[in-house]
């Protein structure tokens, strides 16, 4: 027979490399919110379990058994041949540790291949989450070095980079699906916050013993996610690494990531967002240029007229003595410094002053 893991088994079980977490929920529960790093194997596909759900709901409970079994017998050969395939020690899981789990994980015994069940299904590990993602956050000990600086200034590339190069960074971004501007969700996919706590909380643990961490300096809310509060007053008290890139740069970084000939209509539904907000004559000169398809004239003033006079307002904030200005020509340079800044290296090129509003 299988065997039933506590959500504190599966934390040490997961550290092992050979294994494997498989979500035999339907494709969109999976694609809704799931464990990190989890594989789907439904056990019923999502029109198949609506149907059982209204047997379930308006005949009776064996009803939907007897409809459960049926389908399941018919792909029955299919769904342990994946199984039998995925090399390793396993864990099945479904939303309450209940039917689909425990169906699965006994067919798999019959058939000799071992795997244990979460108890309590995904439902016990957001529970988990919720109650130990705080505490994770207001823990958290490594040195925090934050990336700050205008927009295009190629903070996330930065931080990519240096995880490239081993060092310990979280990428709230990338976690959250969004720049955390109000073009921030263009050629993304959002994360909703079930999501986003799960990839955090699996980070904050990963990198708990590392002796610094680098991340950037997001607002509180970055897409439809929201950061903990522990992790926002982190970010107040931690060291601010200024990244100065000259403007042309900025526009380029900002076009290469953003793609607007790609998405052109998206750019301008959400430039329309923001235009009250301008100088009238600034902003029809924006929406001309993007009319237009001018994407480079209309990023510059984008960021001449509106994000770098926001920027300035927010450098204030932040004590002179707790900030350290990069200047570079590119994002790769930045980065290069920002590890010699690190190493105690580069003290003519990482120069601590106040950054001086333009």
């Amino acid at each position: 027979m299988f065997q039933d893991l506590t959500m504190e088994e599966l934390a040490e079980l997961r550290n092992r490399k050979d294994f494997v977490l498989i979500d035999v929920r339907s494709p969109s529960e999976f694609e809704d919110s799931t464990i990190p790093g989890s594989l789907n194997i439904p056990l019923f596909d999502d029109d198949e379990r609506a149907e059982i759900g209204t047997l379930y709901k308006q005949v009776s409970v064996q009803a939907a058994k007897e409809r459960g079994l049926e389908i399941v017998s018919a792909k029955l050969p299919a769904f342990i041949k994946r199984f039998s395939e995925i090399p390793g020690n396993k864990a099945v899981f479904c939303w309450r540790g209940g039917m689909r789990s425990r169906t699965t994980a006994t067919l798999l015994s019959l058939m000799n291949i071992h795997a244990y069940r979460l108890t309590g299904g995904f439902r016990a590990y957001r529970q988990w989450v919720i109650a130990h993602l705080n505490e994770a956050a207001a823990g958290f000990k490594p040195v925090s070095y934050v990336l700050n600086g205008y927009t295009g200034s190629g903070k996330t590339a930065i931080l990519r980079y240096l995880k490239e190069r081993g060092h310990p960074v979280l990428d709230f971004e990338d976690m959250a699906g969004h720049r955390g501007s109000i073009f921030g969700h263009i050629g993304r996919k959002a994360s909703n916050q079930k999501t986003f706590d799960s990839l955090l909380i699996e980070e904050l643990i990963r990198y708990r013993q590392a002796p610094y961490i680098f991340f950037e300096a997001e607002s509180k809310r970055i897409g439809n996610v929201t950061l903990p509060d522990p992790l926002v007053e982190k970010k107040q008290r931690a060291h601010q690494l200024w990244i100065e890139l000259p403007l042309k740069e900025r526009v380029h970084n900002i076009l290469d990531d953003y793609r607007p000939e790609q998405f052109a209509e998206e750019c301008l539904q959400s430039f329309l967002k923001i235009k009250p907000r301008l100088h009238t004559p600034i902003a029809a000169e924006i929406e001309k240029s993007m009319r237009e398809q001018d994407y480079r004239r209309a990023v510059e003033l984008l960021l001449v007229h509106y994000y770098d006079p926001r920027y300035d307002h927010t450098v204030s904030e932040y004590e002179p003595e707790k900030r350290t200005v990069i200047r570079a020509e590119s994002a790769l340079a930045a980065a290069e410094k920002v590890e010699k800044f690190l190493a105690g290296r580069g003290a003519a090129e990482c120069q601590k002053k106040p950054v001086k509003a333009r």
